[in-house]
């Protein structure tokens, strides 16, 4: 069983919510009858109990050698049912805390409250609590429902135009792949017909911008051969995210770790995957040139490493006159590319996966996310310089996705002439 201070003061923390939740589940249920408020009450502490037990004793109902799905499930519907009660206890605060106000204004005027005699407690709003309530269910129900989304896989297409662009890739079809993390998978048919949207698009080019993995390569064995029927005729390229160097996992010693991304790197070679370490790459056409260049994970945010090397990678240039960059962490576009390289046209990246939670409505994009990275989804542009970051096509921690879709993204590069 897990033990420290703040531990105990969390489960503490959740019991008290739980306490704060039922004073309004009790109100609301009020008028019922004994029976059903049996019933309800009854339930309520049931789901709780449950929830807190199998919250403590989470690491301990699976082996290190189960499946991560299982646990993942589980723990999505503790947390969903946690923050549920967290959005609802929102409400319900804002509700006493106006109470409250009312009370202490009435007795220091010395005046009846509305709605009531003096003296008398002020009324709960009926409003408020079932707002709360309302907004709870939904937040759950939504976190549930996004759980069947997984492997929706929805495939976005953009144009985009430069002044530099050579003749002979004009109409370049690229497709942009990011955040596979294998090791969440474990529906194999699902996977496969999310590749075969890929193929369908009948791609120039293949990049794809990290996180192959979860933690360790072996988590990418059975989809190899899955992955491996991935091809273009200019080639499928790729670089390293930050989950694929096994940094969240305790390694016995060094060389197990760099063991690992060996393992992680041939197994992008056997997949016909050309893994580009901070260095460039001449795509040919018709005789005329493209520069793709590819660098390790490189963030802005100080969590997440710097193995990146854009100066390596830049080298002394070339005279390809269009380039583009594939870079995992997007926080590196702003950061860096854009001041010291303005002569990359095109930066592809990844990571943030939309947070896998958000709202995608005509005009309207909007996720948790964005208030941690400035470019997260979609197309930015800076002078004449674009970003494209991909959501993801798989997924972690949560199983599910809630309106940020798991993407596939096809470009289509065309010159302006």
């Amino acid at each position: 069983m897990r033990s420290g201070p703040f531990w105990w003061i969390f489960l503490g923390f959740l019991l008290l919510l739980d306490f704060y939740v039922f004073q309004v589940v009790r109100h609301l249920s009020s008028g019922a009858s004994n029976r059903a408020r049996l019933v309800l009450h009854g339930s309520y502490w049931f789901i709780s109990a449950c929830s807190l037990l199998l919250l403590l004793f989470l690491p301990f109902l699976f082996s290190k050698n189960t499946g991560q799905f299982p646990r993942s499930v589980l723990f999505a519907l503790i947390a969903g049912l946690v923050l549920a009660k967290l959005l609802a206890a929102f409400f319900f605060l804002t509700d006493d805390i106006r109470r409250g106000l009312q009370w202490g204004l009435s007795r220091l005027f010395s005046a009846p409250a509305t709605g009531g005699k003096e003296g008398e407690a002020i009324s709960r709003s009926a409003f408020l609590s079932w707002a709360g309530m309302l907004a709870g269910t939904g937040l759950f129900g939504m976190l549930t429902y996004g759980m069947g989304n997984r492997y929706r896989y929805q495939v976005r297409k953009i144009q985009l135009r430069f002044d530099n662009l050579p003749s002979a890739f004009n109409g370049l079809r690229v497709v942009h792949l990011s955040d596979i993390h294998s090791g969440s998978f474990t529906d194999h048919a699902a996977v496969e017909r999310g590749l075969e949207k890929v193929l369908a698009l009948q791609p120039d080019l293949i990049l794809f911008t990290g996180d192959l993995v979860n933690n360790v390569a072996t988590e990418m064995a059975p989809y190899i051969d899955l992955f491996s029927r991935l091809k273009a005729p200019l080639g499928v390229f790729s670089v390293l995210g930050n989950h694929d160097y096994a940094d969240y996992v305790k390694w016995d010693s060094d060389l197990e770790k760099q063991a690992n991304l060996e393992s992680l790197k041939n197994i992008q070679e056997r997949m016909g995957w050309r893994l580009l370490l901070n260095e460039q790459i001449v795509v040919e056409k018709g005789g005329e040139q493209i520069l793709l260049l590819g660098v390790e994970n490189w963030s802005a945010k100080l969590r997440f490493p710097k193995y990146g090397d854009l100066a390596k990678a830049y080298g002394a240039g070339s005279t390809a006159p269009f380039k583009i960059l594939m870079s995992h962490d997007p926080s590196h576009w702003k950061a860096e590319v854009c001041e010291r390289y303005k002569d990359i046209d095109l930066t592809l990246s990844g990571h943030t996966h939309g947070m896998q939670f958000g709202v995608e409505l005509p005009g309207v994009r909007w996720s948790p996310v964005q208030y941690f990275y400035e470019e997260w989804a979609g197309l930015y542009e800076q002078e004449k310089q674009k970003l494209y970051v991909n959501t993801g096509f798989g997924f972690i921690g949560y199983p599910g996705r809630v309106g940020m879709l798991p993407e596939i993204t096809l470009i289509e590069l065309f010159s302006k002439d």
